[in-house]
């Protein structure tokens, strides 16, 4: 049977939980699309999220991968379309690093577009009733250093990967007043949609851009 990763962060920012890793450890096992579902946690660590995004890949042999993080204040599903070759760090991350235009990959391209499907499941999504949408950035923070690295080493090799962000929990919402939020079983129901739309669906083409 074949495998699809799938990835998430732990807690970071000062909150106590990270929806992204509750998200992918509630799917992992599952088989969707005929093949298993296998979910790893990586840490929210500039350098060490792509050496064990590296292992996960050499173990797991994936046919695809969606990597999963947490963007507090966005209110749906976000399907990212575009990683950059650059790391400029608002904040430290868990070690303590706070890189400043410094490059993902040194000599790589200034950037990678998302090899999912990405309209096709955010049609897919709302017409099941989940909140979904194209976004046309990642940020600079380890999200998109690892969906950035991710893209580099898949590079050609025909497997379908990706990023997607995902909102804060209602628990975590509760602490930031005004937070948009969604449950944990509609993010699981949610991404298990998408998921099966990443291995099965052929990409559309429609309205997905935005004016700024």
């Amino acid at each position: 049977m074949k495998n699809l990763l799938v990835t998430g962060f732990d807690p970071f920012g000062g909150e106590d939980v990270n929806p992204s890793w509750e998200l992918a450890r509630s799917l992992n096992g599952e088989v969707i699309a005929g093949a298993r579902v296998v979910a790893v946690q990586l840490p929210c660590v500039f350098g060490e999220a792509l050496h064990r995004l590296d292992e996960a890949l050499q173990r797991v042999r994936p046919a695809m991968v969606l990597a999963i993080g947490q963007a507090g204040g966005r209110c749906d599903l976000s399907l990212e379309r575009v990683a950059i070759n650059v790391d400029d760090a608002r904040i430290p991350d868990n070690a303590g690093a706070q890189p400043v235009d410094e490059p993902v990959v040194a000599d790589g391209p200034a950037a990678y577009f998302s090899t999912l499907p990405i309209k096709a499941i955010v049609a897919g999504l709302r017409a099941a009733g989940f909140p979904a949408s194209v976004s046309q950035t990642a940020g600079t923070f380890v999200c998109n250093h690892l969906f950035y690295g991710l893209q580099h080493r898949l590079d050609g090799q025909g497997v379908r990967s990706g990023f997607m962000h995902i909102p804060y929990l209602p628990e975590q919402a509760a602490r930031h007043p005004g937070a948009p939020s969604l449950p944990l079983p509609t993010l699981v129901a949610a991404t298990r949609l998408a998921m099966e739309l990443a291995v099965t669906a052929q990409e559309i083409r429609a309205g997905g851009g935005q004016l700024d």
